[in-house]
């Protein structure tokens, strides 16, 4: 796509009498090979590129795109725009306003060490196939009768011109590796298993992950949680999370509830709501002073990687928790403006077809100083919960409740035999006041974040380290 085009287009709009236009070009490149019970029904490559076109006009917001990308048919869709702003400017009641923001002028990178097409296809499906292998072959008194691999690779470009100057062009390739299984038990019942593993980067990432060995161990805990695994302790205990079961939990009760057009109500008739108030930022207390929650889209290889949003802001780490105080939410220049701040950079579309929308990026509990075994040397009678089965969130982000799968009863300050489906359910401010310590050995997982109507999703990663509640009451699933 020329960049001469966007700014044509820009400057076009801005002759109709236009206060704010901007241009993306998107692509996004699909490879994708899966497996069901390690036969191949899927390989495929899929290509969707385009334009996205957001107008000011008269105090109203459009949005409009296309894969029609020659000059005429660029300068229709902005005609068509002003012509929907102009009859539709009556209605509205709050007029459009962008922050003074600083946009910026870049471009950014990833570069792979071993690029996709290193490999052959044939070779991907093998790798896959033999994922499958691992699966199957780790366990010993349950079979495996469903299995789903799942191989990706998502090639991102983007190309940004807007009227305030900014201008950003970036490509990131990312890979996902996502494995859905079964383990079932005619006695003990079923359990099922989601394992992701996704980052930005090339194929050296297979080789970092150490899939095969990481695979087969978790599966065989899994086993052993399914065949020996007893109910949790019904009095309270110390509960340690371990980082995904963390990871996930600040995406759903931190991240979204942070999300500015969240908190003003703009997606409460598609994704829900939010228990923020925009007077709570800066002071309301949500947990204990260890708790302390960062969305960051610079971190390298991540999967939620990017250096400049859909707006030109750059990039840069926020604090949504900060000690236990609500501190920061993510903002795009209209939310900024309302809350008399700046734009932290957290405006991204999922293609070109899609609006930009205030998006999480890569959401984790910031790590203490703390060993693991330091953690829990101390818990006479506890639980530690390694991973999650299923999750669930109220509309407001408030009540929320996880049920565990590789858990581990903790005695004396050891790991002693497996626990059965433990359940957290707690409200947001219930779980984070009880977080008494956190342990250094921060890590991420990959996920594919949903919002909006049409419905968008887009790359994030989640995580944190191992953290400790105190005195928590668990439950269990039958």
């Amino acid at each position: 796509m020329s960049e001469d085009l966007l700014n044509y287009v820009v400057d076009y709009s801005r002759s109709l009498g236009v206060k704010y236009s901007e241009a993306r070009y998107q692509l996004d490149k699909y490879f994708t090979i899966i497996l069901r019970n390690g036969k191949l029904v899927t390989l495929g490559t899929s290509i969707n590129d385009g334009v996205g076109i957001r107008l000011v006009y008269d105090n109203v917001l459009t949005f409009s795109a296309t894969n029609k990308l020659g000059r005429d048919e660029l300068v229709g869709i902005v005609r068509d725009a002003v012509g929907r702003a102009r009859a539709t400017t009556h209605l509205v009641k709050t007029p459009t306003r962008f922050g003074d923001d600083v946009v910026s002028r870049g471009s950014y990178e990833v570069i792979p060490t071993k690029d996709f097409n290193s490999l052959d296809i044939s070779e991907k499906v093998k790798l896959m196939a033999e994922l499958h292998e691992v699966i199957v072959s780790s366990v010993k008194e349950v079979k495996v009768p469903t299995t789903y691999c799942e191989y990706v690779e998502h090639v991102q470009e983007k190309l940004i011109v807007n009227s305030d100057g900014g201008f950003v062009r970036g490509r990131v390739p990312r890979l996902l590796i996502m494995l859905n299984l079964v383990l079932h038990h005619p006695q003990k019942g079923s359990i099922q298993r989601i394992m992701e593993f996704g980052a930005s980067g090339g194929l050296e990432l297979i080789d970092e992950w150490d899939l095969f060995r990481v695979v087969e161990e978790e599966v065989r805990n899994l086993e052993k949680s399914l065949v020996e695994g007893v109910e949790p302790p019904k009095e309270p205990v110390d509960v340690v999370l371990g980082p995904e079961v963390v990871g996930i939990i600040v995406h759903e009760s931190a991240g979204h509830p942070m999300e500015a057009d969240r908190i003003l109500g703009r997606e409460s008739a598609q994704a829900g709501e939010s228990y923020v108030k925009p007077e709570y930022v800066g002071s309301y207390r949500i947990g204990s002073e260890c708790v302390t929650v960062v969305e960051d889209p610079t971190i390298p290889k991540s999967y939620g990687y990017y250096e400049y949003d859909d707006e030109c802001i750059k990039a840069r780490p926020r604090y949504l928790y900060k000690e236990g105080i609500i501190y920061e939410p993510l903002h795009n220049r209209q939310t900024a403006y309302v809350f008399g701040t700046r734009s932290n950079g957290s405006s991204r579309a999922m293609d070109y077809a899609s609006e930009p929308l205030i998006r999480m990026s890569n959401t984790y509990f910031k790590p203490g100083d703390m060993e693991f075994e330091e953690l829990i040397e101390d818990i006479r009678l506890g639980v530690y919960i390694k991973s999650y089965m299923e999750w669930n969130i109220d509309d407001i982000r408030w009540n929320q409740r996880y049920v565990g799968l590789e858990s581990y009863l903790i005695v004396n300050g050891e790991l002693r035999g497996y626990i059965r489906n433990p359940v957290l359910e707690l409200t947001t401010a219930g779980l984070y006041s009880k977080v008494v310590g956190v342990d250094k050995n921060l890590r991420f997982y990959p996920g594919t974040c949903g919002k909006g109507d049409p419905p968008q999703g887009v790359p994030v990663w989640f995580g944190g380290p191992n953290i400790r509640l105190s005195k928590v009451r668990l439950g269990v699933t039958v």
